[in-house]
């Protein structure tokens, strides 16, 4: 393309001066930089500028495209300053840059350089801001200065002098002034600043530079001089510096100022941009340290040759952006990553070189950006947090003055264009913010952040208005969206709708969705909007969407005569789960008073209701049915010992839980009729599974042995345990607790009980006889053994070894017991040893009936009771103490060991039960006999006082009674020394007084043997015939004083002695255990002669009762 007739022309110069409204100040006059005063200035709006009047014509997009290139080969081209480290200095890594970015081809690349290369340069100028100084020296006599600056361009020759040392230099430099080395009319002035040492100017200066490398900037400071009066300048003395001064001044001329410092720079070396504070330098060595001068310089042109000069500075600066944005873009995605917002270094340093060259303000490049960034993030993808950062640089420098018409204009369409922008993608934000895409939820965030900062700034407030505000616009935004995404996803589905069942899968996918979003919503989005716009798009999304549903659901739900269908009755009942979830969703809005669309949605589902509760009925019967068809009978595991179907059966319960749970079923009187139903529908399912797995046991142990057989049975056991616990749970499993809450107010407490908890109770009993049933069973295979192994202990020789007897036994309960254990569960087990215990309790007790004159046959039999408690008990493994001491067992343990003992040991036995009798007997039928015994330790007797006798019974035919009472220490064995005593024979006396004392020599340690008594048998006296018995008494020795180390002395020790009065007893006639054992000891001659004498005396009581 030929640019000749394009770039050639140069732009008038008006429009590249009124780039510089933003300069600063004002630009100082030759006049008043020798006056010190302020003038018309040399402006460049005085000069007299040609104008065009001819409106421009329009350029096509490629022509623009190619100036903007040139503007950009012009700005690199033409650049100033020294290397920066943070830009790119190589001049053609800038030019491959920009010819990437612009998609050049390297021929149109280098035939437009070559055409920038030929165009005027432009003129360089640098722009100077003399800000501040501090630190000055004082040289008025009150100790501070008037300062003021000079400052303007030298332009050097390249040549030196002979001498060009660097010292040589600097003394040169010191000595040179501004006024000396640049023309008056190229020498700018700040203004006096009277009476300090830390002067604050804040004037910019633009100064033409002819050639930068030889340039060099040169800047005095001077304490302007004013002529005064001595009397004035005396009266401002305050020390002898002061005084010194005036002499100083004496020797000077008049009106002469003074130096302070200066300040030269090499032009060359300075970058684009300098703010720094430089040290004032002296001519002489008298006052080295001068202070420091605050200085800001801007390199720039004036009058630059390409055709875009006419177009305003920002405009072109926002066109390079954004062409340098796209390519970075474009690059970012070639890679496959996110453009971050951070434009490549060598972007920057033609962006910096441009603003720097133009005199762009740092508002005027903020703009730009501004007006970039906001245009492009509406058609490219990249983060908005470059956005964020720009409009933060214009809240931060906002003046509106700054800003002509048309810059106000279009910054106030770039805010409405964005807000727009924004508000659309918001309505959209399901699908431009997948929560499929990586950093959706910081994308969304970051737009939203941009919209509120941009509608605080004073920049939008001030230009646009905001009504509505930004959260109504966004909740429009919001409401309008969740319809249109509705109608979009019914619209989707409508054409896969050919019948009742494709509808109703489409309302199920529909609702389904729209869940899916809610929840999205709620943990995801709500978030974003609630922390940036206060916005609880949630609730606005979820209100929405419960209308549009209720309103599509009534009309596309089936009538209820086509309800009843079972693929309709299962989806219909799919569609109240899915409903159930999207209403429970209503937990997270706020409180509200107003029913919501859906509240009642229940009602229409009431007619598939029983259909649905008979299809979980069905369903897991069959389920049940089937596991136990397949079930082997093979425990789970070592630790689980029930069988596969019980998992089944299980799971079966769980899933009817579930569907209470899902249905969740909100009038209250109906829901206790759903749990009545389900409650009874699982423990039917729980005794049909009891049958059917014992018919199973059945089956399959008629194909083994019997040992199999067992085996199945105990899994048997197990399984309806593990069923047990199942129904147990029930309550809690089904929260009967919480439904009785939800209920109160329509079922009485005592109806809730007695109908479930009744309910339940009658299936635990009925599986409680079950497993009491089945482990029966198991019992009964034991128990023949156990009866054979204990009659033929009870058989064995009286010469065989006791742990021989019963070693067979031990073995056989081991065996089998181990077996049991190991295939039962703990509960059942002990249940087994339970019922194996009773039986052995009844064996034994029926064995310890028979009457044998052998003890071993009893201590046999002892033996084994005592062993097969320790193997029930099995150290606490089995059954409990409590368990196994049965009241059978107490007594049938007390009865062996009697019959286990010796003759002696069971004659003492006698004795302890006849003394035990002795207590318990209160009556006085056969009279009674009152002594006093004690037993004296130091003499070693037994003292007894037989004091009288009362209520005899009358034996004589006189109708008198001729008493004696007869004194005997019983057993026999225990005192075989001791013989009985007698005491006087009272006459025709019934109520005999005898006072008689009896001392018996024996040891407390006899007295203290059990059974050891005193008898008192009270006789009637017959000359001829046999003495008749009245009675006798039994006395403990044990119990007497004397024997608890109280020592009884002298005289006293009948008087301390308490009286006893003992009803007299008769020997009952009946048939006595003891002496039955004794009876059957026929070759023991000592259990004969007791039990003759023991029968003497009841022969005697019945002959005298005659």
């Amino acid at each position: 393309m030929d640019l000749n007739d394009k770039v050639g022309d140069r732009p008038p110069p008006g429009d590249t001066e009124q780039e510089m409204e933003s300069l600063g100040p004002h630009r100082i006059t030759r006049r008043e930089a020798r006056y010190g005063k302020r003038g018309t200035g040399r402006t460049p709006q005085s000069k007299t500028i040609k104008q065009t009047t001819s409106e421009p014509k329009p350029v096509s997009p490629s022509v623009q495209h190619n100036l903007l290139y040139g503007e950009a080969l012009y700005t690199v081209l033409h650049r100033m300053g020294c290397a920066e480290p943070e830009y790119i200095f190589d001049t053609g890594q800038l030019y491959d840059y920009l010819q990437k970015a612009f998609s050049m081809e390297p021929e149109e690349h280098e035939a437009i350089l070559q055409h920038i290369e030929g165009l005027p340069p432009p003129i360089f100028c640098v722009k100077v801001t003399v800000k501040e100084a501090k630190g000055i020296l004082g040289k008025d006599v009150s100790g501070f200065s008037d300062p003021y600056c000079m400052l303007g361009i030298e332009n050097r020759a390249n040549h030196r002098s002979r001498d060009n040392s660097p010292s040589h230099e600097k003394k040169q430099r010191q000595k040179a002034v501004v006024r000396n080395l640049i023309p008056e009319d190229q020498t700018h002035k700040t203004q006096v600043k009277v009476q300090t040492l830390s002067p604050v100017w804040n004037e910019t200066f633009i100064l033409e530079i002819e050639n930068l490398e030889k340039a060099w900037f040169h800047m005095d400071m001077w304490d302007s001089d004013d002529v005064e009066s001595v009397r004035a300048k005396l009266g401002e003395i305050t020390d002898l510096h002061g005084l010194r001064r005036i002499f100083k001044d004496a020797r000077k001329d008049k009106g002469q100022d003074d130096f302070l410092g200066n300040v030269v720079l090499r032009l060359g070396n300075l970058r684009c941009k300098e703010d720094c504070w430089y040290n004032l330098e002296p001519r002489t060595e008298t006052y080295p340290e001068r202070g420091q001068c605050h200085l800001q310089f801007l390199l720039t042109h004036k009058k630059r040759g390409t055709m875009l000069s006419k177009t305003p500075s920002y405009i072109v600066h926002r066109q390079l952006l954004q062409q340098f944005i796209r390519h970075e873009i474009k690059c970012h995605q070639a890679a496959g990553t996110m453009w971050d917002g951070e434009i490549s270094p060598h972007g920057c340093t033609i962006l910096y070189l441009h603003a720097t060259q133009k005199d762009l303000s740092e508002f005027h490049q903020g703009l730009a950006q501004w007006l970039a960034y906001s245009k492009l993030y509406q058609s490219l993808e990249f983060s908005s947090s470059c956005l964020l950062h720009h409009i933060t640089s214009i809240e931060y420098l906002w003046v509106q003055g700054r800003l002509q018409e048309e810059q106000k204009t279009e910054l106030a369409e770039s805010f409405e264009s964005l807000l727009q922008y924004g508000v659309s993608v918001l309505r959209k934000y399901r699908i431009m913010f997948p929560l499929s895409a990586s950093r959706s939820v910081e994308h969304l965030q970051g737009l939203l952040r941009v919209l509120i900062q941009m509608c605080k700034t004073k920049a939008f407030r001030e230009m646009c208005s905001l009504a509505p505000s930004l959260q109504e616009r966004v909740s429009d935004a919001i409401k309008a969206g969740t319809h249109e995404w509705f109608d979009m996803k019914r619209q989707h589905l409508q054409p896969m709708i050919q019948s009742q069942e494709d509808n109703l899968k489409s309302l199920l996918s529909l609702v389904t969705d729209i869940i899916s979003d809610l929840q999205s919503c709620h943990k995801t989005w709500n978030k974003c909007f609630l922390n940036t716009v206060k916005l609880d798009i949630f609730s606005l999304t979820f209100l929405e969407l419960e209308e549009l549903v209720s309103q599509h659901l009534l009309s596309q739900l089936p009538s209820p005569n086509h309800s009843s269908q079972p693929p309709l009755s299962e989806l219909l009942y799919q569609l109240y789960i899915t409903l159930r979830e999207l209403h429970k969703l209503h937990i997270y809005l706020p409180k509200r008073d107003v029913p919501l669309p859906l509240s009642g949605f229940h009602r229409w589902f009431v007619n598939s209701l029983p259909n649905w509760l008979l299809k979980a009925y069905t369903t897991a019967q069959e389920r049940v049915q089937r596991a136990v068809q397949i079930d082997q009978l093979v425990p789970l595991s070592e630790l689980q010992k029930h069988s596969a179907s019980t998992v089944d059966l299980s799971t079966c319960f769980t899933q009817i839980g579930r569907t209470w749970q899902q249905l969740d079923w909100p009038d209250p009187e109906e829901a206790f009729m759903i749990m009545v139903k389900f409650t009874e529908d699982m423990c039917r399912i729980a005794l049909s599974y009891c049958t059917m797995i014992k018919k199973r046991a059945e089956e399959i142990s008629e194909r083994g042995d019997a040992g199999q057989a067992a085996n199945k049975l105990c899994l048997v056991v197990n399984n309806i345990e593990q069923l047990h616990l199942v129904v147990q749970s029930l309550p809690v499993n089904l929260d009967w607790e919480g439904l009785q809450r939800k209920t109160r107010e329509v079922i009485s407490t005592d109806q809730f009980k007695h109908t479930l908890y009744g309910q339940l109770e009658i299936a635990v009993r009925s599986l409680d006889h079950e497993i009491r049933s089945v482990v029966q069973a198991l019992a009964q295979k034991l128990v023949a053994g156990i009866a054979k192994h204990l009659h033929s202990l009870a058989a064995a020789s009286d010469s065989k070894d006791l742990s021989d007897c019963v070693i067979p036994l031990m073995r056989f309960l081991e065996s089998e017991l181990q077996y049991m254990n190991q295939n039962l569960v703990h509960e059942n087990f002990n249940c087994l040893l339970s019922l194996l215990w009773s039986h052995i309790l009844t064996v034994i007790s029926s064995l310890s009936r028979h009457i044998s004159s052998s003890p071993r046959y009893y201590k046999r039999l002892h033996v084994a009771l005592k062993n097969l408690e320790l193997c029930f008990h099995a150290e606490g493994c089995g059954l409990q103490t409590e368990d196994l001491h049965t009241p059978i067992f107490t007594n049938l343990e007390k009865e062996l060991e009697l019959c286990s003992s010796s003759t002696q040991k069971v004659i003492e036995c006698y004795y302890q039960q006849r003394i035990q009798e002795q207590l318990e007997t209160t009556s006085e039928k056969y009279g009674a006999v009152t002594v006093k015994a004690s037993y004296l330790p130091s003499d070693q007797k037994l003292r007894v006082e037989i004091l009288n006798a009362v209520n005899l019974l009358p034996r004589n035919s006189n109708g008198g009674s001729d008493p004696f009472v007869q004194l005997s220490l019983e057993p026999k064995h225990v005192f075989p020394a001791v013989e009985q005593r007698s005491t006087q024979i009272q006459k025709n006396e019934q109520n005999p007084l005898y006072d008689e004392t009896f001392d018996f020599l024996v040891t407390s340690g006899q007295c203290e043997e059990p059974g050891a008594c005193l008898l008192l048998a009270v006789f009637d006296y017959d000359t001829f015939l046999s003495n008749s018995l009245e009675g006798e008494a039994f006395l403990a020795l044990a119990d007497l004083p004397g024997l608890q180390r109280t020592e009884l002395e002298g005289s006293d020790v009948m008087v301390n002695i308490p009286q006893r009065r003992l009803p007299l007893t008769h020997p009952k006639p009946g048939a006595d255990r003891i002496l039955d054992l004794l009876e059957s000891r026929r070759s023991d001659k000592e259990a004969a002669m007791f039990v003759k004498l023991r029968k003497q005396r009841v022969r005697q009581c019945m002959k005298c009762e005659k």
